[in-house]
């Protein structure tokens, strides 16, 4: 049930002025569809591969309903999932692997290394995807293709 916003009196939602007091009356708001209904697929293939946090959004992307469907856009997620889990674990593994070696640059480069060879393919997949060539990465991709073949 409407009510004017001027008088307060009763309207219905089709009129555009209240019938006792002549003032225009809002237009009647639509509601809210998903937030990703406007966003194209290559702009969401390119959220996944943001460096550290791309995780969240693949994390969106899979879970939403507009694109279900979308293979590419799944596979990009997965695979922008899966190069955050290697970052993960050469942060988590493999730095507090070598904490135990007695050389503290050997520890640096090692890690240091691996780290910044991870965030060069992120840096690499964005390149790829905005220019929309769907490139596969050892290991991550195949892991991903598998990954959005078997949602079906």
């Amino acid at each position: 049930m409407l009510f004017c916003c001027q008088c307060g009196t009763q309207v219905s939602e089709t009129d555009a002025f209240c019938a006792v007091c002549g003032a225009r009356q809002p237009a009647p708001s639509k509601p809210e569809g998903e937030f990703l209904s406007s966003m194209s697929s290559r702009t969401a293939s390119l959220l996944c591969y943001i460096p550290i946090l791309g995780w969240i959004p693949a994390i969106v992307i899979l879970a939403s309903s507009r694109f279900r469907q979308d293979r590419i856009v799944r596979f990009h997620a997965f695979q922008g999932l899966y190069l955050f889990v290697a970052w993960l674990i050469v942060d988590w593994g493999v730095g507090p692997f070598f904490t135990f070696v007695p050389s503290h640059a050997f520890r640096i480069s090692i890690a240091g290394m691996l780290k910044v060879a991870i965030f060069l393919v992120w840096i690499f997949m964005i390149i790829k995807t905005s220019q929309s060539v769907t490139y596969r990465l050892p290991l991550l991709g195949e892991l991903a293709e598998r990954s959005v073949s078997e949602q079906k």
